[in-house]
């Protein structure tokens, strides 16, 4: 089992940043391939970025591309996403998960989630 923890949500104007965290416990996070994921109001959950277990090939979603970084720390057990130049269209919550194998669709593991609201 591996449980995950997203922190770093917030409130923040058109054009800011933040940087999104998750804190993995339960099991080393090396073993897996991480994907971060969110979902708008009244909007199906979709694909943001992924990230495979030792940060050699990154995957981003074309609304993200360009502005959303995602990286990693192993020995802190922890992923990252930075996000810049952030749109009221970035607002949502935004999860992350594992997976045992890089995915944009299935995970096995996911958090519940930190909420991130962009202001115009």
């Amino acid at each position: 089992q591996v449980q995950l923890v997203e922190s770093g949500g917030g409130l923040v104007q058109a054009g800011g940043s933040l940087r999104l965290s998750c804190a993995a416990s339960g099991r080393t996070l090396s073993s897996y391939a991480m994907g971060w994921f969110r979902q708008a109001p009244g909007k199906e959950r979709e694909f943001v970025a992924a990230i495979s277990w030792n940060g050699g090939r990154t995957d981003y979603a074309d609304t993200v591309k360009g502005r959303f970084t995602c990286s990693r720390d192993n020995a802190k057990n922890t992923v990252y996403l930075q996000m810049n130049s952030l749109g009221p269209e970035d607002t949502a919550v935004y999860h992350c998960a594992a997976a045992l194998v890089l995915s944009h669709t299935y995970m096995d593991y996911w958090g519940k989630g930190t909420l991130v609201t962009v202001s115009s």
